[in-house]
Order: structure tokens, then sequence, then C-alpha cells
């Protein structure tokens, strides 16, 4: 999973992304300081995989993992070449889901930039969310008209192309109102023709808005954060209340006792990436299941729904191409237990075929031959 990190100037981006990543991109107060994406690739946190290498002992311990890119700072005129122009909405398009930080506190200190690099201007997160919104959409819009182009031109050869024209005509005027296309009302046929266009503005949203520690502390009445949420709510996308500054502090912190102790001082359960991870599990329909054993014990992420072959095809094409069944004990269920093997004596180790619908926990040793 790759998610994109994107926002205006200054709002927090990379110091966001350095406290997730401890990767240590550059972050300073002036405009386009992320020049290239910096990519930085984190573990997943998962309890259950660290107990099955507790009770496994194995060779090998691999978590899932996300990407992250942080994304230089879009500003208004990007999709016409404005500040670092076109070539970062590319980098947007190669990820799976965006997170948009959207500043959401004041601080005469640090410039708050929208369309010139060179003026301050008071902080506005809707308007900032419209800003970066406007520069996604200007780009799909002229991705669209190439595509009702192509699809004219091959329905003068073949008519079932006249639909595709269609549709995408349709977009388009939706896109030149200001509309993203995640709001495109269609069928899901027709969103299935869309999708085929890679478009920026339907990929998924988290909005992460970055407060100071202040507004952190009392979310519930800092009204730039409420205003996020609110919109986030229409939009069906995930908001996460975030403080990059103290993600960054919690981050220097090495040792995981004093780390948690730190959360614990700010009435905060999970850090920021913690929380980041479960929002962009929940929002792209993701879950993991988990391969075990002395040689290595392992977490793979797959979309809910994926079918015991196709999961089976994460580890190894060979696999899914020779599967056979899949031994599979939901790791809840082991635990009870206390071991798979006392699972099995009471018959709760299942031998499932090419139509079992994988769920996340689930804990499987594919059976196969090729």
């Amino acid at each position: 999973m790759k998610l994109g990190i994107v926002g205006l100037p200054n709002v927090g981006k990379s110091t966001l992304f350095n406290a997730i990543t401890n990767a240590g991109a550059e972050s300073a107060n002036y405009p386009f300081c992320t020049i290239e994406p910096n990519v930085g690739v984190v573990a997943v946190p998962d309890e259950r995989l660290e107990k099955l290498a507790e009770m496994y002992q194995p060779d090998k311990k691999t978590p899932a993992v996300i990407e992250f890119v942080d994304i230089a700072g879009l500003v208004k005129g990007a999709s016409q070449g404005a500040g670092l122009g076109n070539k970062f909405l590319e980098n947007i398009r190669r990820t799976d889901a965006i997170v948009h930080v959207v500043r959401c506190f004041d601080d005469e200190n640090i410039m708050h930039v929208v369309a010139d690099a060179g003026t301050n201007v008071p902080v506005d997160p809707l308007g900032d969310i419209e800003t970066i919104d406007l520069e996604l959409i200007m780009a799909d819009l002229e991705m669209v008209n190439r595509r009702v182009e192509k699809a004219t031109k091959a329905a003068k050869g073949d008519k079932k192309f006249l639909h595709e024209a269609e549709v995408f005509r349709a977009l388009a005027a939706h896109l030149d109102a200001g509309k993203s296309a995640r709001t495109f009302d269609c069928s899901d046929d027709d969103m299935a023709i869309v999708s085929t266009a890679d478009l920026l503005s339907l990929k998924p949203i988290i909005y992460a808005a970055n407060m100071d520690e202040d507004g952190f502390a009392d979310q519930s009445n800092n009204q730039y954060f409420n205003l996020v949420a609110e919109l986030a709510a229409k939009e069906g996308a995930q908001v996460l209340p975030i403080c990059a500054k103290l993600e960054q502090d919690i981050a220097e912190l090495d040792d995981e006792e004093e780390r948690a102790m730190f959360l614990e001082d700010l009435g905060i359960e999970k850090s920021g990436l913690d929380r980041l991870i479960q929002c962009s599990y929940e929002l792209l329909g993701l879950i993991s299941f988990l391969t075990y054993g002395s040689d290595e014990c392992r977490a793979w992420t797959i979309r809910k729904g994926t079918k015991a072959p196709q999961a089976a095809g994460k580890i190894h094409s060979d696999i899914e191409r020779g599967f056979i069944r899949a031994e599979t004990i939901n790791f809840s269920e082991m635990i009870a237990c206390g071991s798979v093997s006392a699972a099995k004596e009471k018959g709760l180790l299942r031998s499932e075929g090419k139509e079992y619908v994988v769920k996340d926990g689930d804990m499987i040793f594919f059976r196969f031959n090729v």
C-alpha cells in the first residue's frame, strides 16, 4: 500500500512524514522544501504477529508494510505548472490513497501559502482543501477530455465505444463544475469505465487535521478541526486529528515504555502512525492474514472479500495456480485454545476450498501442487 502525503506548503507534511517514518526528510519553513518526493516504508503494527513470533521463534518475522510518499507542497495553479507543477501531480497518481494534511492552527511565525510563495494569508482549512481539490480536478479534466476524444474516434470503427464516450463526457461536465470524480454519481459498470482513467480526484482521502498542541488537546473547541471533520463526514472521507509536532516528539523516543508513558500523559491511546494505518486500512477496505512456522511468521495485506486462492497468490503465483486447499484457523480461536495443535484436536482447524473468503486474522497454511 502506498499513501501520498499532500497539502499546501508549510502545513506540516514533512514534519508528519519525518515523525511517522523516521526518514529524516528535510523540513523547513519555506515553500517547496520538498523537491523530490521522499519515500519511507513503515511496518504495520500487529500484536497477533508478535504473539506468533513469540510462540514459534521463527528465523524471520515479517510484518505488512505501508509506503509513505511525501510530495512537494502544491499551490494554486499547480495543474497549469505553477510552483513545482504537474510533475508532483504525477507522484500522486502512483499512490493508492491520499493523506491530505490540512493546517488547523494559527502561527504568525509560519507562513500560510496558497498561491504566491511570497504572500502570507490567513489560515483557512476549507479554502485550502478546495485549492488542492481544484488542482487535482483540473488535471483530471485534461485527462478525461482526452479519453472523450479517444473513445469518440474509436466509436467510428466500433459502436461499443459510444457509451464510453458518453460516460467520460458526463464526467467532464461534472469535473468542469469543480466537483471531484469521487462524487460522480453513476452505475457500477460506468464507474468501472471511469476507473480505467487513473484519476487523481477519484483516490480515497484521509484528511490529516494538523493542530498545534493546545488545539489538539481541546479538539472539540478547535473550530478549524470541526470544519474539516464536517466536510469529511459529508464526503464519506476519513479524518485524522493529529499534532505533527507531538508526533515528532514521540518518534524521537527510542524506548517503547517511555513512548507509552508519553502517550498516556497526553491521554492518547495510539500514536498518529498507528491511527493513520488504521484509517488507511478502513478507507481502502484492507485486512491482514497470517502465515506461521519456524522458518517465518508473516502478515499479508489483502482486500476484504479476497478468496483463498487469490490470497495465496500474494505469497507466490505458483501457490495460487496449484491451490488445493487452505488449512485455516482464526488467530482469536487459536489463542483461546492455546496452540494450533490444541485447536486441531478440538476440530477447529478447518480445510477451506477455492470459494472461501479470507477473514481478518486468519492463520493459513496453503496446500498446493504445481
